[in-house]
């Protein structure tokens, strides 16, 4: 089945960088109908949209990470990653690897969870101030 591994998280001080890391086994990243993102989920809340990128490489953002996260992919590693700049409170949640098929070319993934069918474990990121 596929499986999604997430790595790199840990505890930064406000302003300071990440790079979360996504491994995929079971799945091709590269597959004609692949798309994954980023999601994340603090304690009690729903889980967040942050980035998604569609077949073609095209990505989506949520508003409140414009600018500083920027999602990458390396197929030959068959890993997705995440690099968080200029890091805020705000951003400390559980950060989660997602992938779903059925992406053909243009289309690009909604930042909602039910719109993904495969899942890792998460990491925990935490901003302190």
């Amino acid at each position: 089945g596929v499986r999604l591994v997430e790595s790199g998280g840990g505890s930064v001080q406000a302003g300071g960088s990440l790079r979360l890391a996504c491994v995929a086994s079971g799945y091709t990243l590269n597959y004609a109908y692949a798309c994954m993102g980023w999601f994340r989920q603090e304690p009690g809340k729903e889980r967040e949209g942050v980035v998604t990128i569609g077949r073609d490489g095209n990505t989506r953002h949520a508003d409140s990470v414009k600018g500083r996260f920027t999602i990458s992919r390396d197929i030959a590693k068959n890993t997705l990653w995440l690099q968080m700049n200029s890091l805020k409170p705000e951003d400390t949640a559980m950060y989660y690897c997602a992938a779903r098929t059925g992406c053909s070319n243009g289309f690009l993934p909604p930042l909602q969870s039910w719109s993904f069918g495969y899942w890792g474990q998460g990491t925990q990121v935490t901003v302190s101030s």
